[in-house]
């Protein structure tokens, strides 16, 4: 260890310094926000699951060793690992606009350990309308709880996203399953292939609705910008459309591995021996794969685009343009997960 000057808002306090952890930006990313592979590896902390584990008391000590920072009073012996922990663990569970703690089923650290159980339904060949409509209803949870929400959203518009999502979602798969077993001319093995992949196109286009959908008022209310100081210059529409449609791209990109990635790996692994010799086993292999795919997609879906982003003045409405500061090149506002 070493002992480093660490400041924030003005104050400074005797922080030690460890190998791999930079020094500590209270509100700022361990890593470069950047560059993708700085969003990659914050993401990834983002979605921990340990975080899940972290009780109201833990979570406490966080917040106050977060406050004794900004005051200047840290403990003795508090290191930059303490602080980036702490963060961490306030980041995974309170939400960055409200300050509200998000159930634990729909924090983004919650998505993989709750969804995968889903994933894992939507690709057997049984009860596909039960699987859509509950992976439908656990990601509108999800976009609800981690959408902007620096402007309240009406509980109507909650119920319009929901109903929408879920409808479009089981529309297209009970549609392409319908096509698919009325398609006769098809070898038995070519519609069984085809059927695994039934998921796919109904998953990406209701995900990518359901955020448009569940987050809507934004787009006519907008959200809050603020400079680097974390001051509110004021509420953009144009912002808004930035964060909503970026977020429906992430939604959009998700599935694709997730609903490719293991019908192909099961498609190999069925051929082999062991399957064969050990039936039972299919379906933990396969929750296996499904779960490898899904903690892997998520973060680099969610990393395309950094959480809190950056927009010109010169793009923002003209009234708001008039507000900005001389000088200021850059201004930000959270997208959303």
């Amino acid at each position: 260890f070493q002992a480093s000057t660490e400041s924030s808002s003005g104050t400074s306090s005797q922080v030690l310094s460890v190998p791999g952890y930079p020094p500590f930006e209270l509100g700022k990313s361990r890593f470069d926000q950047s560059v993708f592979s700085g969003r990659l590896r914050h993401f990834f902390n983002v979605i921990d699951p340990r975080t899940l584990l972290v009780n109201d008391s833990g979570l406490q000590r966080s917040v106050q060793l977060l406050e004794a920072f900004k005051s200047g009073t840290v403990p003795p012996g508090t290191t930059t690992r303490d602080l980036w922990e702490a963060q961490k663990v306030k980041d995974a569970i309170l939400h960055p606009d409200t300050g509200k703690k998000i159930y634990r089923p729909f924090r983004m650290s919650g998505f993989v350990p709750y969804g995968t159980p889903i994933v894992v339904g939507l690709l057997l060949p049984t009860a596909a309308l039960f699987w859509q409509w509950l992976n439908q209803s656990h990601n509108a949870a999800v976009n609800y709880a981690n959408r902007n929400a620096s402007k309240e959203t009406p509980v109507s518009r909650f119920l319009t996203g929901y109903v929408g999502a879920v409808s479009a979602a089981v529309s297209i798969a009970v549609g392409l399953t319908v096509v698919i077993r009325k398609a006769n001319t098809l070898p038995p093995a070519t519609k069984m292939l085809i059927q695994k992949f039934v998921p796919l196109p109904a998953v990406s286009t209701a995900s990518t609705l359901n955020v448009l959908l569940m987050r809507n008022s934004e787009l006519s209310e907008g959200i809050e910008v603020f400079d680097e100081n974390r001051q509110v210059v004021g509420t953009s529409k144009v912002a808004a459309k930035r964060a909503i449609f970026d977020t429906a791209k992430t939604r959009a990109i998700l599935p694709v591995p997730l609903l490719l990635i293991p019908p192909l790996v099961m498609t190999f692994l069925e051929k082999r021996s062991f399957l064969r010799r050990f039936p039972r086993l299919h379906l933990p292999v396969h929750a296996l794969v499904v779960t490898a795919a899904f903690g892997g997609a998520l973060p680099v879906a969610i990393a395309l685009f950094p959480q809190i982003s950056a927009i010109a003045p010169k793009d923002l409405e003209p009234e708001l343009q008039a507000t900005v500061a001389p000088g200021c090149k850059e201004l930000y506002y959270n997208k959303g997960l």
